[in-house]
């Protein structure tokens, strides 16, 4: 089989036997010299196309391996304990048993022989995401692990929140990366800004609960939620889970940056404790970073809603309990005594919430309103009840003048079967 390269010196030479062409001009089109151009042409000449056609063609390289070592190599590789090997792995084992083969060579072998075959990585597709439109639209959150203080104190994590629009920031230094840590930042930021319209995070157990809804939940078309969900829920701010570090790379290549930046800063400020470093990036340090990294948003417009009166309520932890007999409620191993200004209420085998604030301070509620208790000791003891019970009912013949005991009737039925003063009739076989 003839090259491309092959096939346009034969057109080539044909216009030169046809004498359309001179082999000055064949050497030009040809783009060798004119001492070369008449080799060419003396071959065609004397052999026709296959003149041609490179001399080494079909022949061995001056590089290649021998037979009888690719025969050696190949016999290594089938067996099995070779058989997860990868060519560039398998080739510096082979090195070793002194069969020395190029690792790229080996792969080539391996296809022909069709004991590999290749596999390309799948690459998953990713659209560009276009800025929100106006400042507080959408805020991405996430928690950043790193070695903050460079081993002046043990490793802790930086939760950054970054508006999708500006890139203005918000940051908390925390021990972990935690609900109440995630509450924490929301809070600030909704105290200085107000309430975003949805919040971008990643699938963490904070935001997403793994497990599946329970049946009462599933014919209720809910689904299952952590804290933090139900709280943006109340909140009505939408919660969004990203599928992919990439899709919320905003705050990703934040947590890039921070790392370089804010760690120097914090050496170069002698910081060695969380309060010390959260002090440090609200009064001094996010305002430099936010004017040197932000950006202007397309829209003038705030999109940051008002920020609501039961704040602290909502960033809370909520269980639903049911009221027993004895109107206690249990949860988290104490029990609570519900107040008697509640009776009217009828609150026996019904749910309330219990509600434990970020400070430690419990609440429970009834259908939005808060109820009286006060925490019992420890757990009540179940009393039977001491009220006497219905005596059972004695039995007892009918009396004399009883309808059944009254003399029978001549001639009726009671006279045909013999009734007797019982008020049954006799044995047939008596």
């Amino acid at each position: 089989m003839m090259s491309r390269k092959e096939r346009n010196r034969i057109t080539i030479m044909v216009g030169v036997k046809a004498k359309e062409l001179s082999q000055v001009q064949a050497a030009e089109l040809l783009g060798v010299s004119y001492r070369q151009a008449k080799r060419v042409w003396r071959r065609y000449q004397d052999e026709g196309d296959a003149g041609l056609v490179h001399r080494l063609r079909g022949k061995p390289g001056l590089r290649h391996k021998a037979l009888t070592l690719r025969v050696q190599v190949l016999a290594r590789c089938a067996e099995e304990r070779y058989a997860d090997f990868g060519p560039t792995l398998l080739a510096e084992e082979l090195a070793k048993a002194g069969l020395v083969v190029d690792h790229d060579t080996l792969r080539r072998w391996l296809l022909a022989e069709g004991n590999r075959t290749v596999r390309r990585r799948r690459q998953q597709h990713r659209q560009w995401r276009e800025r929100k439109p106006c400042f507080g639209a959408m805020v991405q959150l996430d928690g950043s692990h790193h070695d903050w203080f460079e081993g002046r104190r043990g490793k802790c994590v930086l939760m950054v929140m970054v508006d999708d629009a500006t890139n203005r920031i918000r940051v908390r230094f925390s021990e972990e990366e935690t609900t109440r840590a995630s509450y924490d930042l929301l809070e600030v930021w909704v105290r200085q800004h107000g309430l975003p319209g949805a919040v971008y995070v990643d699938r963490d157990s904070i935001y997403r609960c793994e497990g599946p809804s329970s049946v009462a939940d599933q014919l209720a078309g809910k689904e299952r939620q952590t804290q933090f969900g139900r709280a943006m829920s109340q909140l009505e701010v939408e919660l969004i889970l990203a599928h992919s570090p990439q899709a919320k790379g905003r705050v990703e290549r934040m947590n890039g940056v921070l790392q370089d930046r804010l760690v120097k800063a914090l050496r170069l400020a002698g910081i060695n404790d969380l309060e010390s470093a959260n002090r440090f990036v609200d009064e001094t340090y996010l305002a430099e970073f936010n004017r040197r990294f932000g950006r202007v948003a397309a829209s003038p417009l705030d999109a940051h809603r008002g920020v609501p009166r039961n704040l602290n309520e909502v960033l809370s932890w909520e269980e639903e309990r049911v009221v027993q007999r004895d109107w206690t409620v249990a949860c988290e191993g104490k029990w609570y005594q519900l107040d008697r200004q509640h009776e009217a209420l009828s609150l026996c085998g019904r749910k309330v919430v219990v509600r434990t604030l970020r400070d430690g301070l419990v609440q429970l509620a009834y259908r939005g309103r808060k109820l009286q208790w006060k925490e019992l000791p420890k757990r009540p003891e179940r009393v039977e009840s001491s009220k006497p019970g219905k005596p059972a009912r004695a039995i007892k013949p009918p009396e004399v003048s009883h309808p059944w005991r009254r003399p029978l009737l001549r001639g009726g039925r009671s006279a045909r079967l013999g009734v007797g003063a019982c008020g049954q009739p006799p044995l047939r076989s008596g």
